[in-house]
């Protein structure tokens, strides 16, 4: 049986790596984690509790398309909170995970063919999730001078139809100012093109709160997910922003390629967003994490990297290693027993000379496997 030119996309290595550390595992081996973003506590208990007490009462069947209500209203609640903005519930999608906005928001904005611009190193999804769409993904490539960021200069001259942009990134965890986001709206604006948000590691920062492009712009897509802050990713659950003469549009997407999300992560979602004490304990552990990685992966030889603002990655330069980065990695993994993240997933350009390593695990086992990194690192005569 013939396969369409639209399903040859890349792997995403991140989850061969996964499954590279899932065989060791089996094999008897106790592997240290630092490859998945993935927060290592469940949904926060008291949502794991209000799911539990729906389920006696309700048979969780389809909800409407765009979601609960409660958790729609819930969610533009959010905003004035964490960022003082008045938004209209009627605004906000819930979807399958991030993941199932991003093809919402890319089938609604798109014609085939279309030229999307997106930072590199950036979320590999982003690029294959185009090209399955038939459209077309521009990598830009950005520099260590804007930590990593896309600015207007980067496709000034460029022929794209949208941008998307990511703050806090994956992978390098750095932030854009509002005056780097407003820049990078109006540029895209001056195109005709449109602008996506994608913001689903905020709630997890460090120095500074992130902006949301709703600060700068109501003609903006927004993309968040309950995985990471909420510490909810199994249970895909996400949401969107779009501006009001969207809404339908994407309702009638959303129907047709999803009838609705999940409805028993509805429910935990809703309660997991004022479960505060245990999120904000989690937020306790990755600010203990980040502080053990920016001391401790210098130890080791890794010390060619910008502290993150957020989420929970560091992105670490490992040029003067390697030119083979998923070489490197898997090294790692059958020497140290330590899984982490080629580049080549993030930036098909420099990627082979880059690490990705994420602090989102027990701080018990960041720090062995910090150490675990030290002594293979000695090993080979690195450090």
């Amino acid at each position: 049986m013939r396969n369409s030119r639209r399903s040859e996309v890349d792997p995403f290595i991140v989850m061969d790596v996964m499954e590279a550390a899932r065989l060791a595992e089996a094999d008897g081996r106790h592997i240290i984690h630092m490859e998945v973003g993935q927060p290592g506590t469940a949904a926060p208990r008291g949502a794991q509790n209000a799911l539990t007490e729906t389920m006696q009462g309700d048979a969780l069947g389809y909800t409407v398309a765009l979601g609960l209500p409660a958790l729609r209203t819930r969610i533009a609640q959010l905003y004035g909170e964490w960022y003082n903005v008045d938004l209209d519930p009627n605004r906000v999608i819930v979807t399958p995970g991030s993941s199932g906005a991003f093809l919402l928001a890319f089938t609604a904005l798109f014609e085939a063919g279309d030229r999307v611009a997106i930072g590199a190193p950036g979320y590999p999804s982003y690029r294959q999730i185009l090209k399955a769409l038939s459209l077309q993904p521009v990598d830009l490539q950005t520099s260590d001078a804007n930590r990593l960021q896309p600015v207007p200069s980067d496709f000034a001259n460029m022929d794209v139809q949208g941008l998307m942009v990511a703050s806090p990134a994956n992978p390098t965890g750095t932030m854009l100012d509002r005056s780097a986001m407003q820049a990078l709206y109006d540029a895209t604006a001056a195109k005709g093109a449109a602008f996506i948000s994608d913001e689903i590691y905020h709630g997890i920062e460090y120095e500074a709160k992130a902006v949301t492009a709703l600060e700068v712009t109501d003609d903006a897509y927004i993309i968040n997910s309950f995985s990471k802050y909420f510490s909810m990713t199994g249970w895909r659950v996400g949401w969107m922003v779009v501006p009001q003469d969207h809404v339908r549009l994407i309702e009638r997407l959303a129907q047709n390629m999803f009838i609705c999300p999940p409805h028993a992560s509805q429910v935990t979602a809703l309660a997991a967003m004022d479960c505060h004490e245990e999120l904000e304990a989690n937020m306790a552990v990755y600010r203990k994490n980040r502080a053990l990685m920016i001391e401790g992966l210098p130890k080791a030889g890794f010390d060619r990297f910008a502290p993150p603002d957020g989420a929970f990655y560091v992105y670490v330069d490992v040029s003067r290693y390697t030119e083979d980065s998923r070489a490197f990695a898997s090294e790692i993994l059958e020497e140290a027993g330590v899984a982490v993240t080629p580049g080549l997933d993030f930036d098909p350009v420099r990627g082979a000379t880059t690490l990705r390593f994420s602090y989102a695990r027990a701080t018990e086992d960041i720090a062995e496997g910090l150490a675990r990194l030290k002594r293979f690192m000695t090993a080979r005569g690195a450090i």
